[in-house]
């Protein structure tokens, strides 16, 4: 291959890249990527203000007499909480990046914006508590009676968002023909 070809393949290379770039930020994400990212993404967080997230926090710290490698390091509750947090932050950053092309997209992820920014803090500060608490061996009436406090707090606000954000969810995946099974 010659100098001068080599340097029209490089240049159509680079032509070709900035206008890809330039043609997937004019248009954004695809509807299922957008919908993945601001609505399915929030499997992670149905069991929020639950007994079923307590129980599964208060689970890291179940040691088994008969199972050796059950045997656990003391900081496991806080370790799991710390991970869900992180995740659900990585999350959030995903979701304040989406590029909204109309009233809906714009609802979608306001709706879930205000979801992650309801729990992140609770997982932070409630949640971290309860696991600490978890860790240390807390007697099982300390820890009901937090987990339920955690709950009747922060229950119905979430249960509002969610809910009001699944509505725009299933409208939004309808309209564009995104294949949901939204588990009867």
């Amino acid at each position: 291959m010659t100098k001068a070809a080599l340097v029209t393949s490089k240049s159509s290379i680079i032509i070709l890249s900035v206008i890809t770039l330039l043609l997937s930020a004019c248009f954004g994400e695809s509807p299922q990527r957008f919908f993945d990212i601001s609505i399915l993404n929030t499997n992670m967080i149905t069991d929020f203000a639950t007994p079923r997230l307590s129980k599964s926090i208060d689970d890291q710290t179940k040691e088994y007499p008969d199972i050796p490698s059950s045997k656990k390091k003391g900081n496991e509750a806080v370790e799991f909480v710390t991970n869900k947090v992180l995740y659900l932050e990585q999350s959030l950053e995903k979701i304040k990046k989406l590029s909204t092309n109309g009233e809906d997209t714009k609802e979608i992820k306001a709706l879930s914006t205000q979801l992650y920014e309801l729990v992140i803090p609770v997982y932070k500060n409630e949640y971290m508590a309860y696991a600490k608490l978890c860790d240390s061996k807390g007697s099982q009436q300390e820890k009901e009676t937090m987990a339920a406090a955690i709950d009747a707090k922060y229950a119905a606000s979430f249960e509002q968002k969610y809910n009001a954000l699944l509505e725009k969810g299933k409208r939004y995946a309808e309209e564009n023909n995104l294949p949901v099974d939204w588990g009867k």
